[in-house]
């Protein structure tokens, strides 16, 4: 009796094998950012079925061949990856980056708070770390969700709160714990993301 098998699992092996003559490392790369883009239209198009989120990546042949012109001249043919003109692959920024983006302001404004205008700067920054993180090819979706709802989402709540309610207790020194807890939260899940991330 024949076992079904996975229509993704053998899309990503059919591209594997069609894409062996690329260096190791950018082979995983391509694979990793294939399953991401799979698993992120999976999550926009749930009524789409396995079949057609692949038909619309295209042949693996393709891909493959996209990926081997890519390593040798460093430019993607138009309409890699799906034939809509915009590739799968989305920017390489480096996984400290977003990182230090959504801990140095926290780390800053935690000592400098009463400077004009920082904590407008330091929303700015945070935010900007965060979209980063999101659109970065490091992490799983799951990991990215948990990393900006523990390092913007809630931090901002928990001080919009502390500030606009009778919440908060009088004077500096409370206010300066607050803001330790919230940087220590910050940087570990920072820390948390660094060691998860994938290569």
């Amino acid at each position: 009796m024949k076992t079904p098998t996975d229509p993704t699992r053998d899309y990503l092996a059919a591209v594997e094998r069609e894409a062996s003559a690329l260096p190791a490392e950018r082979r995983q790369e391509l694979l990793a950012d294939l399953a991401e883009h799979i698993e992120v239209t999976r999550a926009e198009r749930p009524d789409a079925t396995p079949g057609e989120i692949l038909a619309e990546l295209g042949d693996p042949r393709t891909i493959a061949a996209t990926a081997l012109a890519e390593a040798g001249d460093g430019a993607a043919p138009a309409g890699a990856f799906g034939g809509a003109g915009a590739p799968v692959r989305r920017g390489r920024v480096h996984p400290l980056v977003p990182l230090l983006m959504l801990t140095v302001p926290y780390l800053v404004t935690t000592f400098l708070w009463d400077v004009p205008g920082l904590a407008l700067c330091s929303g700015l920054i945070r935010i900007a770390g965060g979209v980063l993180l999101c659109t970065s090819v490091h992490w799983t979706a799951v990991r990215k969700i948990v990393g900006v709802v523990l390092t913007v989402v809630a931090p901002t709540v928990a001080g919009i709160v502390w500030r606009e309610t009778t919440v908060a207790p009088a004077g500096d020194a409370p206010a300066l714990v607050a803001n330790l807890v919230a940087l220590a939260v910050v940087a570990g899940t920072s820390a948390w993301l660094w060691s998860s991330r994938r290569s």
